[in-house]
This record gives structure tokens, C-alpha cells and sequence, in this order.
């Protein structure tokens, strides 16, 4: 299968070791941030979602309008606005982007974040209310027939969009979370199913748990699995693990400062975080600081479990042969978010990527050779069968 690079659209520089130079959203910035993924190999750029933070839609249509091949990951949460306007959103937006739109559907894991937009319902609720939500955005972008929704959080009559995504039958849908109910939720509806970088047993667990709930919701198919980890490369693995720990030190600065409030997928809180993702990095993190080939904890600790915050640490080798183990698990999408965010993904881009595309290219081609050779066997096998005087190589022939 072929792999795919995800990589963030910040609207600024700012993050967890480093304050912003200008204003959230600085357009100059975003673009440059944008163009730097576009021309160092990355496939897609996610686009997230803060209740205080600018609208990534927008943000996005701007990216889109002055690129040619990036794709985009949009991430909405279904409590911000009702379905039949973010329907036609999307398909503007993948009209805009020729096609490059994929929308990740937030259900919200933190009740203080949810409720800063005005959002009171249950984890329980916020999950059922997605799905709901999820199928009322597919049907809109397929049905060119009005239609009536009476469904438990969503009513609506006579509905039909007069846009329609490029993407046919639609774009696809991502969607992430490591709980019982997201597994379920994601299982049914993703075509992309996204978690953080955990130890690779423990990866391996959950892609199992998407598979069963994608079977249990009467599905044939199963969502792609998609990664998160935050690398830190240098030329050397004595410079990579010194600058591991200078970042560490960095958030660790900033967050005792209080000069840390939001991060790019949620809110970095005092208190035990809500969901369930979080909670077990925190659990991860305080079972182990390293792990596998080079998975590291303290990031995830300095941050309290706070999204994306699982390091990968090494040399560009070094993370590169660690993403192709998650790769060698079923994940083919891989997420990564360096803290220089710009300067993060050209190297990223000029030195990971082309050696995991290298390996992962050469692990096809054995595959397909592994392939051809079990259906010559079997044609020689049935050939057999059918006449077990003639000769193998006639058989052939």
C-alpha cells in the first residue's frame, strides 16, 4: 500500500516551545508554512480547530487557492455549525481545492473547550450527535434530491445543496479518539481513522479495535489508519537526544511561565485531562520514557497528554526505520509536527521522508514479486491437476 506524509497548516509560529512573533492568524506565515510542505514531499496539511483560534476553513480555502498539489485535512467540530451549511462549506472548499479536501470530524474530549462555544452535552451525547452528523454530511454531498432529516439532534425539511464536492461519490471522512465509544463512532463512518503515537504493541492494539468495530457496524471494509508523532531529527543521535531534551526543557519553561494556553488540537490544562487519548499517553509516559526504536515519553508529560506530544527521536535513519515499523503494523498515513514548525518540516521533508518512500516502495515491489510467484504457483498447481504428465515449463508455455 502506498504511504502519505500529514503535516500541520499553522496560522502562525507559535507553539509549545516557542511564543508566536505576530497575529494568530498571519497570512504571509500560513502560506510560507504551506509552500514549504508542498515543495519538500508532504501529500496533506491539517488545518485544526481551537475555539479561540482563526477558522480554519477560510485559512484553508486561502492555502488551496494559491497551491497546486497539497492536499487538505480539515478538522470541524459538528457543535460550531449545523449540518446542511458545513455540507455546502466542504464542497465549496473541495470545488476550491480541485478535489484535495478531506474533513476530520472533532467530537471533543475536554468539557471546559467544548463549553467555551456554547457546547454542554455529555462525551456520551457529543458522540452520538457526530455520527449523526457524519451521515448527514454524506448524504448531502450525494443526494441531488430534497430531502427531510428528523433524527435526535438534527431536524430539517425539504433540503438539497446546490454544490457538490469535485470528488465523487465525495471526499473522504477522518475521524480519531482511543475510547470504546470513538472506536465505534470512527469504525462506522471513517475512512481514515487517526490516533496519537503510542508504543507500537500498544498501536497495534487499537487498529485492532477499529477493525472490530468496523466489522461490528456491518462494514466490509476498514478505515486507513493514520499516525501522529512529533520528531526531533539531527545529524547525529548524541545532537538528536540533546535536542530532545532542550525541548522538553523548553515546554516545560513556557508552561510553568503561563505563557501556554491553547495548543493546536485542544487545551493544555492543570488538571487530569477528559479523554481517553490523553490519558493514556500520561499512562504511557509514566510506565516509561523511551520505547521501541525511538518513541519518547517526556514530550507527551510536559505537555499533560496534550494531543499529538509522543516524540520519535534520532537521526533521519533512526525515525525513518521507527515510521516504517508503524507502517509494517497497517499504517499508512503518517503524521508528523516538528516545534520550529517551518524549519521543522523542510528538514523532515529533504531527509525522512524520501527514505521511508524509498523502503516502503522496495517493500512494495517484494510484495507484488512475492504475489506473482504464488499465482504462477497456483497455475502451475491447476495445470498439474488437469494433466499430470505434461511438463511444468509446457504448462507454462
Amino acid at each position: 500500500m502506498p504511504v502519505e506524509f500529514l503535516g500541520i497548516a499553522a496560522t502562525n509560529d507559535g507553539s509549545e516551545t516557542t511564543a508566536r512573533s505576530g497575529a494568530a492568524f498571519d497570512k504571509d506565515y500560513t502560506l510560507r508554512l504551506a509552500r514549504a510542505h508542498e515543495d519538500h514531499g508532504w501529500d496533506r496539511v491539517l488545518f485544526a480547530y481551537g475555539s479561540g483560534s482563526p477558522d480554519p476553513a477560510p485559512a484553508a480555502a486561502y492555502i488551496a487557492s494559491r497551491l497546486d498539489h497539497l492536499r487538505i485535512l480539515l478538522a470541524h467540530r459538528p457543535n460550531v455549525s449545523y449540518p446542511t451549511y458545513a455540507a455546502k462549506t466542504f464542497a465549496t472548499l473541495d470545488q476550491i481545492s480541485d478535489g484535495r479536501l478531506t474533513v476530520h470530524f472533532i467530537t471533543g474530549g475536554n468539557d471546559r473547550e467544548q463549553g467555551r462555544e456554547g457546547d454542554t452535552l455529555t462525551k456520551d451525547e457529543r458522540y452520538a450527535r457526530t455520527r449523526e452528523y457524519i451521515r448527514i454530511v454524506k448524504k448531502i454531498w450525494t443526494t441531488h434530491e430534497p430531502f427531510d432529516h428528523e433524527g435526535e439532534h438534527y431536524r430539517f425539511h425539504d433540503f438539497v445543496s446546490d454544490v457538490f464536492p469535485v470528488q465523487q461519490p465525495r471526499p473522504n471522512v477522518s475521524f480519531g479518539g482511543s475510547s470504546p465509544a470513538a472506536y465505534a463512532a470512527g469504525g462506522a463512518e471513517a475512512d481514515v481513522y487517526c490516533l496519537w503515537g503510542e508504543p507500537l504493541a500498544k498501536t497495534a492494539e487499537q487498529i485492532e479495535a477499529v477493525k472490530a468495530a468496523a466489522k461490528a457496524a456491518g462494514r466490509t471494509d476498514v478505515p486507513r489508519i493514520q499516525v501522529a508523532f512529533r520528531p526531533i531529527i539531527a545529524p547525529t543521535e548524541e545532537l538528536a537526544w540533546e535536542k530532545a531534551h532542550r525541548t522538553v526543557g523548553a515546554i516545560k519553561q513556557r508552561r510553568q511561565a503561563g505563557l501556554v494556553r491553547h495548543h493546536r488540537n485542544g487545551v493544555l490544562e492543570a488538571a487530569a485531562p477528559q479523554n481517553t487519548g490523553s490519558q493514556r499517553l500520561i499512562a504511557i509516559a509514566e510506565a516509561g520514557e523511551r520505547y521501541d526504536r525511538a518513541l519518547w515519553t517526556p514530550t507527551a508529560a510536559a505537555t499533560g497528554g496534550a494531543g499529538n506530544s509522543n516524540a520519535l527521536v534520532g537521526t533521519p535513519e533512526t525515525v525513518a526505520q521507527a515510521l516504517l515499523d508503524y507502517y509494517d503494523l497497517g499504517v499508512d498515513i503518517l503524521s508528523a509536527r516538528g516545534y520550529d514548525l517551518l524549519g521543522d518540516a523542510v528538514d523532515f521533508g529533504r531527509h525522512v521522508i524520501p527514505l521511508v518512500r524509498e523502503e516502503v516502495a522496495k517493500r512494495e515491489a517484494e510484495r507484488q514479486a512475492e504475489r506473482q510467484a504464488e499465482r504462477e504457483a497456483e497455475r502451475d498447481a491447476a495445470h498439474a491437476a488437469h494433466d499430470p504428465h505434461q511438463p511444468l515449463a509446457a504448462a507454462r508455455g
